[in-house]
Order: structure tokens, then sequence, then C-alpha cells
């Protein structure tokens, strides 16, 4: 953990702060966010959610639609469930934590219906639990977290955090965009619900998922896991950001010349069209979807077609151009460890959930998709509100006097003048946008890519303070690159090819290395292997 306490800081633009004392505070306002404040102010915790964009509006869920890992508590549909996914998540997946997050996703589905979210019914009448249209469900959302009695901070981004003198989370600062003030909450328990990092790839609703939390978190000393599976890439439109890949599998994938992509599938086959892509432009059209199938498409997810609509291009009948865009941790399954069924990290008060946390448990080393994730954000918020609520209940009264700012890059003063958040970021993603660097990874391309990246690092490392108009930008794109510095470093720690990490030197699953890859560090990266047996929640059991 780097040292806050030698160091002046250099604050946003505008004066003064709103200072506020908090049990609980949640960072993030998206479903994992705003279910955390819920059961933590339902523990009896005064809670305060600071959310980077407007609660309700702003993530990956309020942009659209999304499954829900919802199964009936009937044990042969459970078994089923976890066993169905073992395979391709490579055996790393936790039975007891898949059995958790099922009966916890199944509660608070039924809470839900029961808020007043509109579930569409079958003929028989039967609520269906299984999807979520997620504006609706983060409006109602916010409604819940309001009337649970907590402060919402909009338009407020976390900074950095507070550290005690024993290196326990005190609390956050960030900064009031619209009000160009800035803000710092004292509270014995933090929840990092930050979201994962997309690395600003234009997946729609992703540009606020840089991976701050990530940044802040690893400041005092928090470590990730997973993180080599971070290299998810969805199939978009060339000329969209809707990222949701479900209809693709209705779709033909062709090259310019119309011919058939060898191998290229949604599911299955995306390494064929990221090989295609690599040599020219690929094409897809909806075509095997027949007229009822795509009624039910533009009924289920509208805003999939809005570019093709708005470009004057029909997905069934006509082609159109393709990409793959990366979506980093927010649909890989890597993210801050957890230690306990209440989903605490390794700092003292630190909890971590939804896309921040790591997937692992219930996903393994492949991606959940937007169920599983749905899925884990409603859950592991529950665990981690009532968690922290318990700690800072737990512990009293704090003393807040010798709390102290934990955060570097972009915030200390420094001889070297300060760095560009816009070409830190441009050259962040010139490392991990490329297929043939993070697709399909290999020894030394990863090894020379981490060189560039350590490089950076170094220099932003070095460099001033951003002014009060680049110090978001600055903590972003800071954030971006320490995120790739783990990416790398734990995809070079797994020798082998499983779930979602592809190593085109070792591309066999090796039983060997059915184990977890920990990471963590900023200025020395370092990685290290946790058996399966010891993962996260054995600790809790003992």
């Amino acid at each position: 953990m780097n040292s806050p306490s030698s160091r002046t800081e250099r604050t946003p633009a505008g004066s003064g702060y709103s200072e506020l004392d908090a049990d609980v505070l949640v960072l993030g306002g998206g479903p994992a966010g705003t279910w955390a404040a819920i059961s933590a102010a339902e523990q009896g915790a005064r809670v305060v959610l600071a959310d980077k964009g407007f609660c309700g509006t702003s993530g990956a869920t309020a942009a659209a639609g999304t499954g829900v890992w919802f199964v009936d508590p009937d044990p042969a549909k459970r078994e089923a469930a976890m066993a169905g996914r073992e395979a391709m998540g490579g055996y790393l997946q936790d039975r007891r934590w898949m059995a958790r997050v099922l009966d916890r996703t199944y509660e608070n589905s039924n809470r839900i219906a029961e808020w007043g979210y509109p579930y569409p019914v079958d003929a028989n009448g039967n609520r269906q639990l299984s999807s979520l249209q997620g504006p609706e469900y983060m409006r109602l959302m916010r409604k819940r977290v309001k009337q649970a009695g907590v402060n919402i901070l909009d338009h407020s981004p976390a900074l950095e955090l507070l550290v005690d003198d024993n290196g326990a989370v005190a609390g956050a600062t960030g900064t009031r965009r619209q009000k160009r003030d800035n803000w710092l909450v004292r509270a014995p328990a933090v929840v990092i619900a930050t979201g994962g990092c997309a690395f600003l790839s234009k997946t729609l609703g992703s540009n606020v998922l840089t991976g701050d939390g990530y940044l802040m978190a690893a400041e005092l000393g928090a470590d990730f896991t997973g993180m080599e599976f971070s290299n998810a890439y969805a199939i978009a439109p060339a000329y969209g950001t809707v990222t949701k890949t479900l209809f693709y599998g209705w779709a033909s994938f062709t090259y310019e010349d119309g011919s058939v992509v060898p191998g290229a599938a949604s599911k299955g086959g995306r390494s064929a069209i990221a090989r295609a892509l690599q040599q020219g432009p690929v094409y897809a059209q909806l075509d095997k979807a027949d007229d009822a199938t795509r009624a039910t498409m533009r009924a289920s997810q509208p805003n999939f077609f809005l570019p093709h609509d708005r470009t004057g291009i029909d997905p069934f009948t006509q082609r159109f151009p393709i990409t793959l865009r990366l979506e980093g941790t927010v649909r890989g399954t890597g993210g801050l460890r957890i230690t306990d069924d209440s989903c605490a990290t390794s700092v003292p008060g630190l909890y971590a959930a939804g896309d921040a946390a790591t997937r692992e448990l219930i996903c393994g080393g492949f991606t959940g998709g937007g169920s599983h994730n749905a899925a884990w954000a409603m859950s592991s918020g529950s665990f981690a509100g009532a968690g922290a609520a318990n700690f800072a209940l737990r512990s009293g009264p704090r003393r807040t006097s010798s709390s102290s700012r934990a955060g570097t890059v972009g915030l200390r003063s420094r001889p070297d003048r300060a760095f560009s958040p816009a070409a830190l970021a441009k050259s962040v993603q010139e490392e991990v946008f490329p297929y043939d660097i993070n697709y399909f990874r290999e020894a030394d391309r990863l090894h020379a890519s981490l060189q560039r990246l350590d490089t950076l690092w170094r220099d932003v490392a070095a460099a001033d303070a951003a002014d009060g108009a680049n110090i978001l930008r600055a903590r972003e794109s800071a954030a971006m690159l320490a995120t790739a510095r783990w990416m790398y470093r734990s995809a070079l720690a797994r020798t082998e090819t499983r779930g979602m990490h592809r190593r085109e030197d070792f591309p066999q699953q090796d039983e060997r290395q059915r184990h977890y890859i920990t990471t963590g560090g900023l200025d020395e990266v370092w990685t290290a292997t946790r058996p399966k047996a010891e993962a996260a929640l054995s600790e809790a059991a003992e």
C-alpha cells in the first residue's frame, strides 16, 4: 500500500466541501449499489450512496434489459442450473456460493415483484421472474433506496478512499460535478459497487465503468482474483454500441464477398469472428429468425434495433457490419477478492459487490452473461450491504481525526508536469483492444505489452496532480492502466487455456492449474496462486 500521509493534493474546481458522517458509504448506484444501500439501511445503518452518474439511469443495466439467473427452489432444477455451466467455467465455481446466490436471487426477485415491478405473466397468470427491463428496474431501485432513508449523492464520483491509522477504510472523498464542489463522507464501512472496467470501449452504458473502485481499493492494499478472465468481447454493429448478443444466435456471419465465415457463431464461435475481423470486414444477418421470433425480439429488446433503424438497415433481411467490443471485467469474471460470506475484501471495513467483485465463485472462468451478472449484483449487493452495516454497527463510534487520504496517481503534487488523461486512455486501449494481444494471448506479446504498460505507470506515478477540470478523467485513465496490468500479469501466470482465457502457446486446459490467481500492487504488480479448496469462503466455514 502506498502511504497517503506525505503528500498534498488538488481538489476539483469550485470551493468548499459537503461533509457527511455515515455508518456505511456505498460507492456506485447500479443494481449492486442500490441493493447494498437498501440492505445496509434495513440493518439500521445510516447510509450514504454516491453515484458517478444519476442513480437509476447510469451504468450498463439501466440502459437495457437483462436476463436473471432465477431458478425455482426445486432440487433437480437447481442442480441442473449449477452443473450446466461448470465445464464452460473451467470448474472454478464454488457450489456453496452458487446455491447462496440462487437462494438470494429467488428471494430478491420476489421482493421486486412485491415492490411493484411489472413482471410479465404467462398464460396461466404466473409471473415470469427470469428477466428485467433495465430502465424500469433501476427506476424502482432508486425509489426503494430513497424510501429506505438513504442519502443519495448524484453525479458525485468518488476519487479516493480515506484510511485510518490501522489501515482500515474510513470513508471517501469525491467531487460533485453539477455543484462544482467536493464531498467527504466519513464512514467505518464502505461498499465498492462501482462496476467493472470496459476501457471506454463504447459499449452501451459502460462509459462510467472504468475500474475506479479497483484503483481506490488497491491504494488501500486490497487484492484481486480472476483478472485473467477479463477478455470478454461482445458482438455489436460496427455503427452501434448495443452489445446484447443473444439475438446473434439467429445470425449468419459472412465475409465482405458474401461467403460464410467458417465456425462463426455467437456462442462457441466468437473466436472465428475475431480471426476474421483481423483480415477484414465481417457481416451479420439475423436470417434464421422466423416471423414470430422477429416480433418477439423487437418486443423484448427494442434498444437492440435502434442503431439499425437509425441507419436504415433491416437486420433480418440485410447484412450489416459487426465488430467485437471489449467489455473487460464488466462481462468478465475478475474483480476484488472477497474473503467471507459478507463480501468483505482483504481491507478491514471494505466490501465489494457486483462487477467490482470477482464472480469466479458462481461463473468460474467464463462470463455468466447478463443473467448470472444480474443475479450476482442483487445477491452480492445484499450480502455486502448487510455485512458492511453489521461491521459498522459493531465498531461503534469511530475517531475520524486520524484518517488520511489514500489516493495516489492524479492526486499527488509532484515536480513533473501532469499527464494527459485522454492520451493515457488511448495508450491503454491500444494495448487491450487488439485481438492478437488480449483475445488470443501469447507470452511474448503479453510481455511486450506489459513492458509498455509498466512504463506508462512509472510515468504517471511521477506526474503532478491533475487540475480540477481533469481530475476525474485522470483517475479514470489511471484505473484503466492499473486494471490492464493486473489482467496481463494474471494472464501470464495462468499457463493454460481455461474459460475465456485463451493462451495460443498453451492451448489445452491443465487440470493441475485448477486454482485461482490472485494479483495486486500498483508500482509493483504481483501474482500468487490459491488452491481452489481455499477459495474465499471456505474461510467463513472454518
